[in-house]
């Protein structure tokens, strides 16, 4: 007897039907791909982690609260700098597969 699904699955399986029913195509990616997103989340991983380490540095150096609200700010807009760079760069190496 089939084991009942998860919502997860039944979740899926109504998105690959929209897919198919919106003509959505499916590329897959090769094992260079794959390595080549490996790499940049790696990539990104380690500059978030210095970015992390370096707010920490500051914020036990800073006292005064218009600094650090200004640090704060910073730290978010560099947050979303990176993040915002290692999707393009994802984004990029999927865009290869599409036109292979």
């Amino acid at each position: 007897m089939d084991e009942p699904k998860s919502a997860f699955e039944l979740a899926m399986e109504r998105l690959k039907k929209q897919d198919a029913e919106s003509g959505a195509v499916e590329h897959k990616l090769s094992d260079a791909q794959k390595a080549a997103i490996a790499e940049a989340r790696s990539v990104y991983e380690a500059r978030l982690a210095e970015l992390q380490i370096l707010q920490r540095q500051k914020q036990l150096t800073t006292f005064e609260p218009p600094e650090v609200e200004k640090m704060e700010q910073e730290y978010r807009r560099d947050l979303d700098r990176i993040a915002t760079d290692r999707d393009a760069k994802i984004r990029k190496i999927r865009a290869e597969s599409e036109r292979q």
